[in-house]
């Protein structure tokens, strides 16, 4: 594989990620309105009425459009300007691994102490990686 293709992987994976919960979040919302658990008049201004567990789903859902977003724009800055190199792709594939966990974290126990920790690391690896590009980009050539 090329380092386009070993720093597009994770991005690839991500977007599996997001589709996958995205998924999960449609059948849980409507599994709870099926079951009469939840009034579509109820959520339909407020999402404050859906049951906990359909609302975490929907919460990590929305947290892959966060952190993420920052990740994509330094991934697509470096190929364009060519300084994709083997420090993203690992930076990259640890914080994918960062927002596996952290779904996995989010939609099961839902632990918030442990699930900030990851959130942190995934937040390191996107501040690393754009200090990395800056440093590249302006400083090192």
């Amino acid at each position: 594989m090329t380092i386009v293709q070993w720093l597009l992987a994770p991005v690839f994976i991500h977007v599996l990620l997001t589709l996958w919960v995205g998924r999960r979040s449609i059948t849980a919302r409507i599994a709870s309105v099926r079951s009469g658990e939840t009034r579509i008049k109820d959520i339909a201004v407020d999402a404050k009425a859906w049951p906990v567990g359909v609302r975490a789903i929907g919460n990590n859902f929305d947290s892959q459009f966060d952190l993420p977003m920052m990740w994509y724009g330094g991934i697509a800055m470096m190929l364009a300007v060519g300084l994709a190199d083997w420090v993203a792709v690992v930076l990259s594939w640890v914080f994918m691994a960062s927002r596996i966990v952290h779904s996995y974290i989010h939609v099961g126990s839902n632990h918030v102490p442990t699930r900030m920790r990851v959130y942190l690391a995934g937040f390191a690896c996107v501040t690393a990686l754009w200090a990395w590009f800056g440093l590249r980009l302006y400083v090192i050539g």
